[in-house]
């Protein structure tokens, strides 16, 4: 599985959607993912593929991770996984 089918398959997940649902352009908000079903998205993402996500939870819009779309999480977390490499 890829890491963009991963991706999706985990936001999903947390929409209580079909993977089929989520498009790389589509939001967290778009998607009906509030702030703790990001925390649990990101923490999933981190579990699937043993990487540490530069999150804060409390200021989400402080961080260096860009959760504005499905296709920027994926960017993202492709950046972390070759830098762990």
């Amino acid at each position: 599985m890829s890491v963009q089918d991963k991706v999706i398959e985990i936001i999903a997940e947390q929409a209580v959607l079909e993977p089929s649902d989520v498009t790389l352009e589509s939001t967290l908000e778009d998607l009906g993912i509030d702030s703790l079903g990001l925390v649990e998205s990101i923490f999933a993402i981190e579990e699937a593929f043993d990487i540490s996500v530069p999150f804060n939870a409390n200021e989400p819009t402080a961080s260096d991770f860009d959760i504005s779309s499905v296709a920027s999480i994926i960017s993202g977390i492709e950046k972390l996984i070759a830098a762990q490499a």
